[in-house]
């Protein structure tokens, strides 16, 4: 039965926990969050930005989101609270030239703003990429505007991550003029329309919050990861059904993220916010924040597509404040960072490590082998069944530690499978060249990019390959630079 002792929050739907045999801490979040869902039809129907003044829809916003960090977190809310008036404070007095430096240790959406701050105010626009030119915020935000973005109802308990200009154009109402990609794949400036309804897209992710959550109740606890570890599991089972369990048992771990995070997209999409534009048919896009796109994540034939599709918000935080700013060994840099922003668990190091070998791996025998495989088509059918094969149980192998958490279960595992995965990567790295050879380069790199090209322009038209509006018209310019995701879950 639930117990009161577990959480610090509201107790008052203990009864509720006792009847579905759920932690308190579980119960409150996921009525907070229906509550949100709730708030947020309220806010954009009454509170709309034609309605009313950004003042009022700050001061709402933020009031909402205080009054759900209490409830759920109790007295450990003030922690948040602290944190982030001494952040803002740090912003006043260091100044914008040293704005950077400590804020790592907070939370996304300060050391976020932090860095835009910085790169607005200090330095210099040819210093920036074009995305840093994007999202650069040319003054410091009021008070109000500070904790509005930090703590407003609809991402205080489960975000996602959002810019702060995206917030603010949100909460102002400003058109944001939105580009889609044209015919040649190239973006062009939309005109001004008005923002679309977005009941279809919150009834469409409700619904995967509700299969989601389904699936997670009635399968999941059936298929725990802890088995993979299992002595009796370890000593009969045959390698294929070892490798068939590792991937049923993670992929049955996913989806309890796959529900908490779509459900946090639809509550900003039924507060008006997170439309992105029209895609080249004119259909609404709402992704703008979305944080994850379960079809790729699940097909996913490479270690990058799997990151690029989960956890988008944190990866491209950690892109924005690591990996672009890193002046050696970015891969390596933004997987610590990921792993520290994460907690203190030894089974995170682990895996964080362990992905940055094999997405180094990974990177490698793509460069080397995937153009060998582009055509005929029933070659690269063979070869997309194989890396996603290969891709699922790399995913699997490496997350393990992730769920685990502790360091001798998570190293019980890795010698269950005499760590081979690792000795695979290694072996790879020391023997397949960094680049191509020089012979026949060039034919390839032509064939690649035509292919690459084509394959963009059918991301841009399912919204796949940006998201943020003030990220758009440089997406092109960095889809050569890996956005390395953190393996959150």
């Amino acid at each position: 039965m639930a117990t009161t002792s577990s959480t610090t929050g509201s107790t008052l739907l203990q009864p509720l926990s006792n009847a579905v045999q759920l932690p308190i801490d579980q119960v409150n979040f996921v009525v907070c969050q229906l509550f949100a869902l709730l708030a947020a039809v309220w806010f954009r129907t009454y509170l709309h930005s034609s309605k009313t003044s950004s003042f009022i829809r700050h001061v709402v916003a933020t009031l909402l989101g205080l009054y759900l960090a209490f409830f759920c977190f109790g007295w450990y809310a003030l922690h948040f609270l602290v944190q982030s008036g001494i952040s803002y404070c740090i912003m006043i007095i260091a100044g914008v030239e040293s704005m950077h430096h400590p804020m790592m240790i907070i939370t996304q959406k300060i050391t976020s703003l932090a860095f835009e701050i910085h790169d607005g105010m200090f330095r210099k626009d040819e210093e920036l990429t074009p995305s840093q030119r994007g999202l650069a915020v040319r003054r410091m935000p009021s008070p109000l505007e500070y904790v509005s973005y930090t703590c407003n109802f609809m991402g205080i308990l489960a975000g996602p991550l959002c810019s702060y200009k995206d917030y603010i154009t949100f909460i102002e109402g400003r058109p944001s003029h939105m580009p889609q990609s044209s015919e040649n794949g190239k973006e062009e400036q939309q005109h001004e329309r008005a923002d679309p309804s977005p009941n279809a897209a919150v009834t469409e992710k409700l619904l995967v919050c509700g299969l989601s959550l389904l699936f997670h109740l009635t399968i999941s606890n059936l298929l725990p990861v802890e088995y993979n570890i299992d002595e009796h599991f370890q000593a009969t089972a045959s390698w294929p059904a070892k490798a068939t369990y590792l991937y049923v048992s993670l992929l049955a771990a996913r989806p309890k993220y796959y529900f908490a995070w779509t459900l946090a997209d639809a509550i900003n999409n039924a507060a008006g916010f997170g439309f992105r534009g029209y895609d080249r048919n004119g259909v609404a896009r709402w992704d703008l924040i979305s944080n994850l796109r379960i079809q790729q994540i699940e097909m996913s034939t490479s270690f990058k597509m799997f990151l690029d599709n989960w956890n988008i918000q944190t990866a491209l935080w950690l892109k924005r404040v690591c990996y672009e700013r890193a002046t050696f060994s970015p891969t390596t840099q933004t997987f610590f960072l990921s792993a520290i922003w994460h907690g203190v668990y030894p089974g995170y190091y682990l895996t964080f490590l362990t992905g940055t070998l094999m997405t180094l791996a990974a990177r490698a025998v793509r460069n080397n082998f995937r153009h060998y495989f582009v055509e005929p088509p029933q070659l690269k059918l063979f070869y997309d069944i194989v890396t996603w094969a290969a891709t699922q149980i790399t995913i699997s192998y490496t997350v393990v530690p992730f769920v685990l958490l502790s360091i001798k279960p998570s190293f019980t595992f890795y010698s269950s499978w005499y760590y081979c995965l690792h000795i695979c990567s290694i072996l790879v790295l020391l023997l397949l060249p960094g680049k191509k050879s020089q012979r026949g380069k060039s034919t390839q790199e032509n064939v690649q990019l035509s292919r690459v090209k084509k394959f963009d322009e059918r991301e841009n038209s399912l919204g796949q390959n940006s998201f943020s509006t003030t990220n758009n018209v440089c997406s092109q310019n960095q889809d050569t630079a890996s956005r390395h995701s953190s393996l959150t879950q």
